[in-house]
């Protein structure tokens, strides 16, 4: 059994903290899903800190397709404790999802685990949270799943809005099912849409998954985030709740959709002192965006973290969450770089080998011919995610 949380004394803390605190429950776990580019990683830090500022431990657990994560490159700048899961999404890496668990418990003794499964997953429910609850229900008290959609994004997935470039049928399939499986809905970026279309949008979701909650949010500008962080502390999930789903169309869902990671370490050449690595960025997205609507290439998400070599605390990172949006920088470098360590992360209805091709003449004509700066691609991993294989699928059909 894990560690149990100490209580702590502090006069300003919420009812929801204040009851995780006085009681001898054990930790809480909150999965933050959602479909590749909707906010999850921004939402799940401002979480974080929201749960600090109350008095709480907090413990990230990142999940990803491969290794090299921006998301984990973020969460340590920001230094809440975290643990990175490659390889698959939590559903498949179960076990290492509870060794993560442990390692942070052995650490910092978490009273709330935030944990962000990767943003093509689906079927969280019946392959993590109803095995949490019934296999390791001593040790965790389960929320309900929170799902995030961008939505500008959601729109088009649903035809309330026009565009070039859609995402093939089964990825649509993959995101309606998020959708259907979530307790709490969370509308994010609502400071990018007309009033009209965001209420048409919530009218709309509200008759398409009548039994979920709906909350609008800015996660980047902090809108509407106090009332989603304390209905999601104070609730515990549905257990009857479970998704029927076609694994079939699911993995060839997630198969349509190519996956890079990559960390490149850039230095100065001799006769350069320093370089601008907030420009740097925006250049690499301002060239990829380019370089892949030229092929057609619908971008999932793109994101990309750039620090000081041996300094992961000082990061600028930037997103672009569609092939048609602005790249935008999210963290800025106060200081230029005599060297640094870029993380990149692209997911994209694309061949894997299209990406690489992308990213390797991007590197070259920014980094080397645009600024003379120097590049070692120190980790690069191109590919298609698998059929999901769950360690667990437990629904009301079935038990532990």
């Amino acid at each position: 059994m894990f560690p149990q949380s100490t209580n702590k004394q502090n006069p300003n803390i919420s009812a929801a903290a204040m009851s995780i605190l006085a009681t001898s429950t054990p930790s809480r776990y909150l999965m933050i899903g959602g479909f590749l580019g909707a906010g999850k990683t921004t939402s799940i830090q401002k979480f974080a800190q929201y749960l600090s500022d109350q008095g709480l431990k907090v413990g990230l657990i990142t999940n990803d397709q491969g290794a090299g994560l921006v998301d984990s490159a973020l969460g340590r700048s920001n230094r809440f404790p975290v643990e990175e899961i490659s390889g698959g999404c939590f559903c498949c890496r179960f076990n290492s999802l509870i060794d993560a668990a442990r390692h942070l418990s052995e650490k910092t003794r978490p009273d709330v685990f935030l944990a962000e499964p990767v943003g093509s997953c689906t079927d969280l429910v019946a392959t993590v949270s109803l095995p949490l609850e019934k296999i390791y229900g001593e040790e965790f008290v389960v929320a309900p799943l929170s799902v995030l959609i961008d939505p500008t994004r959601a729109r088009r997935v649903f035809g309330l809005e026009d565009s070039k470039r859609k995402l093939s049928d089964n990825v649509r399939y993959i995101y309606r099912k998020q959708l259907e499986e979530a307790e709490i809905i969370v509308i994010n970026k609502i400071d990018t849409l007309a009033e009209a279309e965001l209420d048409q949008l919530q009218d709309f979701l509200a008759k398409q998954y009548p039994d979920a909650t709906i909350y609008k949010i800015s996660a980047r500008d902090g809108l509407g985030l106090a009332a989603w962080f304390t209905a999601t502390l104070e609730a515990e999930m549905n257990v009857s709740r479970f998704l029927e789903i076609d694994y079939q169309r699911y993995g060839d869902g997630e198969a349509l959709l190519g996956w890079l990671n990559s960390t490149i370490k850039i230095t100065t050449d001799n006769d350069q002192d320093e370089f601008d690595g907030n420009q740097i960025l925006v250049e690499l997205a301002q060239n990829l965006r380019t370089a892949l609507a030229k092929q057609e290439v619908e971008i999932a998400h793109l994101k990309m973290t750039l620090t000081p070599l041996y300094d992961p605390m000082e990061i600028a990172a930037i997103n672009l969450t569609r092939s048609d949006a602005k790249p935008e920088l999210s963290h800025h470098l106060i200081d230029p770089l005599e060297d640094g360590e870029l993380l990149l992360n692209i997911r994209a209805e694309a061949a894997p080998e299209t990406l690489d091709q992308a990213v390797t003449h991007a590197l070259e004509y920014v980094l080397t011919k645009t600024h003379q700066l120097k590049h070692n691609i120190t980790h690069s991993e191109h590919f298609r995610p698998g059929m999901p294989k769950p360690t667990h699928r437990l629904t009301g059909k079935n038990k532990p």
